[in-house]
C-alpha cells in the first residue's frame, strides 16, 4: 500500500513503465485556448484518437467492468481498505489516474464520506510534493459518465498545461469559481478549509449537492428525474459533475451531455459532449471538423456551455 506522500512518484513511474511497454496508449493532442466570458478554456483534439477503430458493440455480451479486476500493468496501489489507484488506459493527459472502489458501487449513487476522504488524500499527496492535482467525478446520464463502477479521476495540473503555447494564458477554471465568474452555466462552489477532516469535506459535498438539486427542482421538476419512487435511496436525483482541488470544491448540475453545432459549411456536427474536465477549463473534441468549427467561432463554445446545465449569469458559493 502506498504512503500518501509517495503517490505522485508512484503515478509517474507506473505511467512511464506502462507507456513504454504498450500497456497504455497515450494520445497526444493539439491545444487551442478559447475564451468564454473572459475565462480561458483549453480545446484539445487528438487526430490519432479520432481515427481509433471502434469496437463493435454486441447486444448480448455484457460490458466488462474495467475496475472489477484492474490489470497489474496499470494498477498503482491500494489506498486504504476500500479503494485503489489505477492508470487510465487511454489518456490524453500524462499521469491521468483513477481512484476506484474495490467493491462495486454505483456511479450514480451519492459519494460516501470514505470516497471524499480518499480523494482528498490524493490531493494532499500532490500538495505535499509542491504540486497540484485536479479531481473530477461524473454522475448521471447527462454528466459524461462512461462506467457504472464508482470512480473519481485525477489530472496533475502541471500535466494539464502541456502543449499550451507560452504566449497563451490558461488557469484552472475551478480555482476561479469562488468569485462567481460570468459562466454560461450555474455552479455551486465552496472553499476547502486548510484543516479539513473527511467528515467536514463530506458535509461540504452534501451541502453543494443539495443546493444543486434544489436549483434544478426550482427550474424544472423534470430535470431532477428519476422520481423518488423509481430510484434507490442512495441514488442522486440529478446528473452532475464534481470538481476537486486542494483549495475548492465545485459542483455543476447537468441537464444535457452536450450540444450539436454547425460546421463552417452549415452542416450539423457533434454533439460536443462534456464531462467533469469542463470544471477544470478543458474539453476534448473527437473530429477535425469539430476542432476547426469551435476554433473559428468562440460563440459556439458559449452555446455548448449554456446547454449543459442551468443557464446562469452568476454562480453561487457556500
Amino acid at each position: 500500500m502506498a504512503t500518501i506522500r509517495s503517490i505522485p512518484t508512484l503515478v509517474r513511474q507506473k505511467f512511464s513503465t506502462a507507456q513504454s511497454s504498450g500497456d497504455l496508449t497515450f494520445y497526444a493532442t493539439q491545444v487551442s485556448i478559447l475564451s468564454c466570458g473572459g475565462l480561458p478554456f483549453q480545446l484539445r483534439f487528438s487526430p490519432a484518437l479520432a481515427n481509433k477503430p471502434k469496437a463493435a458493440k454486441s447486444k448480448t455480451t455484457k460490458s466488462k467492468d474495467p475496475f472489477e479486476d484492474p490489470p497489474k500493468e496499470l494498477f498503482i496501489s491500494d489506498l486504504g481498505p476500500n479503494h485503489y489507484l489505477v492508470l487510465n488506459k487511454f489518456p490524453v493527459i500524462p499521469d491521468h489516474f483513477i481512484l476506484a472502489t474495490k467493491q462495486f458501487k454505483e456511479q450514480t449513487d451519492l459519494l460516501e464520506e470514505e470516497d471524499i476522504g480518499a480523494a482528498y488524500e490524493c490531493l494532499k499527496a500532490y500538495q505535499e510534493n509542491e504540486e497540484r492535482l485536479f479531481g473530477f467525478f461524473n454522475s448521471g446520464e447527462h454528466s459524461g459518465a462512461s462506467q457504472p463502477h464508482r470512480h473519481i479521476q485525477f489530472l496533475p495540473i502541471g500535466s494539464m498545461r502541456g502543449g499550451i503555447e507560452q504566449s497563451e494564458t490558461w488557469n484552472l477554471l475551478a480555482d476561479t469559481l469562488l468569485e462567481c465568474p460570468d459562466l454560461p452555466f450555474r455552479v455551486f462552489a465552496s472553499r476547502v478549509p486548510s484543516e479539513s477532516t473527511p467528515k467536514i469535506l463530506y458535509n461540504l459535498y452534501k451541502a453543494l449537492h443539495e443546493k444543486a438539486v434544489q436549483a434544478l427542482v426550482n427550474r424544472s421538476p423534470k430535470d431532477s428525474a428519476p422520481s423518488a419512487e423509481s430510484r434507490r435511496k442512495e441514488e442522486s436525483p440529478i446528473s452532475y459533475n464534481l470538481g476537486l482541488t486542494d483549495q475548492v470544491m465545485v459542483l455543476c448540475p447537468r441537464v444535457s451531455e452536450g450540444l450539436k453545432i454547425t460546421s463552417s459549411n452549415g452542416k450539423l456536427i457533434g454533439p460536443i459532449a462534456l464531462n467533469g474536465t469542463i470544471l477544470g477549463g478543458t474539453l476534448l473534441v473527437k473530429s477535425e471538423e469539430e476542432w476547426q468549427s469551435l476554433k473559428s467561432d468562440e460563440t459556439k463554445l458559449a452555446d455548448v456551455l449554456a446547454a449543459i446545465g442551468i443557464p446562469s449569469a452568476s454562480s453561487e458559493r457556500l
